[in-house]
């Protein structure tokens, strides 16, 4: 997947205000111990938007995203993903709407005894069960075309780059066809060339693939190219949301001090 850098830059945001909610979480809840990480958290994830989530640690960012896969169980409210409330789902049912998601692990999580075309066969083989072999090679060699990774396709992640295991992490995720990605700091632990690399591929991932995507990160770099609309977290709520251009021009301490 070729880009044109100069162009991508200048993100073009997704209008919301015609599309459809692909998630909806309302009056959300979660405590460890006593402990409110989410408190009453209610927001939209809008059909082929980029929806950027910030926050300082312990805003409850991560167990935000666990909760919408079902990962971890919320204390009340609803999490609604394509009109189904996640929390009131059976296993089987759970595991269906799953099918729909793609999760992007902030540390890859590939499979280290594998190689990359093993990696990117195990989540064909568990959730395409009527795909034969030519289709999964078709595939995972589209797939990595469309993240520079091509000639990886016998390579061991040990042998892979923080910027390759990425890559290649992503496209594990989108190999089976995910509607809904959720990144979790995709940019950590990476140089700020990779990480502009990656934060482009993600736009590029959108535009291809028509995804629908909630991103969690630090990286305020990460979320100038790739953000439609953002949120910011504070104390487990909505401390608020709107454009790059609304959180830019803000005089609010806390916000500023994110983009400072």
């Amino acid at each position: 997947m070729k880009t044109n850098q100069s162009e991508e830059l200048v993100k073009e945001p997704v209008k919301t205000d015609t599309k459809e909610a692909v998630i909806e979480i309302t009056g959300l809840c979660k405590s460890f111990g006593g402990q409110e990480v989410l408190n009453n958290l209610s927001f939209k994830l809008f059909n082929g938007e980029n929806l950027v989530v910030l926050g300082k640690s312990g805003s409850g960012k991560s167990v935000l995203i666990k909760c919408i896969v079902g990962l971890l169980k919320s204390d009340s409210g609803t999490i609604q993903v394509f009109n189904q409330d996640i929390t009131k789902l059976t296993v089987k049912e759970l595991g269906e709407v799953r099918q729909k998601i793609g999760f992007l692990f902030q540390s890859g999580a590939l499979y280290d005894s594998m190689t990359v075309k093993e990696n990117l066969e195990f989540p064909l083989r568990r959730m395409k069960e009527h795909v034969n072999q030519k289709e999964i090679d078709e595939k995972i060699k589209d797939v990595l075309e469309n993240v520079g990774l091509a000639d990886a396709l016998d390579k061991m992640p040990s042998q892979l780059s923080g910027g390759m295991r990425k890559r290649i992490s992503l496209a594990r995720t989108i190999v089976v066809d995910p509607l809904i990605i959720l990144y979790d700091e995709p940019t950590t632990g990476l140089d700020p060339v990779t990480s502009e690399e990656i934060s482009l591929l993600i736009n590029d991932v959108q535009k291809k693939y028509k995804t629908s995507s909630i991103i969690i990160t630090h990286d305020i770099e990460c979320a100038r190219t790739t953000a439609d609309r953002l949120i910011m977290l504070q104390d487990g709520q909505v401390y608020e949301k709107g454009s790059l251009n609304k959180f830019e021009k803000s005089t609010d301490e806390l916000i500023m001090a994110f983009f400072k």
